[in-house]
């Protein structure tokens, strides 16, 4: 097994050095990066300032010339990431763990958020945790861990620290199941059972038909691991059944996957049957102030972290124009089912969120943008009937009849 350590060695050789044993005493090869502009280190480095920068398509030299921190960091990151990159396209390295304060912090997550899904990284970072992070910056999969008492040296509570992260990148290097693409993997976003259920039907179906199902939970980091697998080539088709992150990225809510979520499937031309489940609410944290404009209104807490407020009939109106737009981008294979009888447990007659009103402003604003190649379907059936999850596989084998997913 191989580490990667990415870190400044002209100011943290002797942390550094210290991971680098950590890493040889679990019987593990540990690569140095030197992602520093300034100094020189003084400790032997595989990958120096020099390459980094010439990985950017720089010098060093141009690199210190840009005047000012934080375009050299941006410089130095983009080496980084494609030093990364062709490491693991080599098979050179098993795993990648980066040290650093908020300077180094910004560098890691910039080369992580380009690494695959499932592919060992771990973030020992002054800042782990921190608000400072925009938590869609950072990876699904990432390890992370506080880097505690040790900006200026080493000790014994930085010691700590930087072990146990060493130990969990190897842990997981050495644990690592490679996604196999044995059969087709068809990604399915989704809530939990009590508010969408539908996936109870379609995961054995689809395995029935030799597929593999993979569920996605909308909360922010659900929605941004299913396109960042989207983008590495691992999904056959999508059933896109949850889009309340592209709802509460519009009414800001921080419970969101950013401003790409639900364009992916379509840039990529990977087929996509798409649904307005979940399209009833907007999330907020439990334990913090409600998103701007929604001060006001009625909060339902789900538990101690997450809490929803009901869409108004205009809410979902908006909602509905951005999905629309965002799907006649698609350049794939593209199908939307209505579901005239609500999003969700929640939005069916006598529950808490149900609004007749706003079924019908989403129904109409969505039908009078949507047009072909979209295809568009509608059922007088609540999203979590049998007559849902029916007619997503219709469309489904039709797709695969005609050669539009593989098998």
């Amino acid at each position: 097994m191989n580490i990667l350590i990415i870190g400044t060695v002209d100011t943290k050789s002797d942390e550094i050095n210290f991971m680098r044993n950590c890493i040889l005493g679990q019987e593990c090869y540990a690569f140095l990066m030197d992602v520093s502009v300034l100094g020189d280190p003084r400790i032997k480095v595989d990958f120096s300032k020099h390459d980094v920068a010439k990985s950017a398509g720089m010098t060093n030299e141009e690199i210190v010339n840009l005047g000012n921190e934080n375009d050299a960091m941006i410089a130095s990151a983009k080496g980084a990431k494609n030093l990364t990159i062709n490491l693991i396209k080599e098979k050179k390295i098993d795993g990648v763990i980066a040290l650093g304060g908020t300077m180094g912090t910004d560098l890691a997550i910039d080369v992580f958020s380009e690494l695959p899904i499932g592919f060992p990284k771990c973030l020992l970072s002054t800042v782990a945790g921190s608000p400072l992070i925009e938590p869609r910056r950072l990876p699904s999969d990432i390890i992370s861990i506080l880097w505690a008492g040790g900006l200026y040296g080493l000790n014994s509570i930085c010691k700590s620290s930087l072990s146990q992260a060493c130990g969990a990148v190897v842990g997981a290097a050495k644990a690592a199941v490679e996604i196999q693409n044995t059969r087709p993997i068809v990604a399915i976003t989704s809530l939990g059972t009590s508010a969408l259920k539908y996936v109870i039907d379609l995961l054995p179906a689809l395995e029935k038909r030799g597929y593999e199902a993979a569920v996605f939970h909308t909360t922010g980091m659900g929605g941004s691991a299913m396109e960042s697998l989207i983008k590495q080539g691992k999904i056959a088709a999508v059933m896109d059944f949850s889009l309340v992150e592209v709802s509460n990225y519009t009414f800001g809510s921080e419970v969101n996957s950013g401003p790409k979520r639900l364009e992916v499937a379509g840039e990529y031309s990977v087929p996509q049957i798409v649904a307005p489940g979940g399209l009833t609410v907007i999330d907020a944290k439990t334990w913090d102030n409600p998103p701007k404009g929604f001060e006001n209104r009625s909060f339902r807490p789900h538990n101690r972290l997450i809490t929803c407020a009901a869409l108004s009939p205009e809410e979902r109106k908006i909602a509905a124009t951005v999905i629309g737009k965002k799907l006649m981008q698609s350049k794939g294979p593209t199908a939307f089912i209505m579901t005239n009888g609500g999003f969700d447990d929640w939005d069916r007659e006598g529950e808490w969120a149900f609004d007749k009103k706003a079924i019908k402003a989403f129904s109409d604003e969505i039908k009078n943008i949507l047009s072909k190649p979209v295809e568009f379907y509608e059922i007088d059936q609540n999203i979590n009937e049998p007559q849902f999850s029916k007619l997503a596989l219709s469309i489904f084998d039709e797709w695969v009849k005609k050669g539009l997913i593989k098998q």
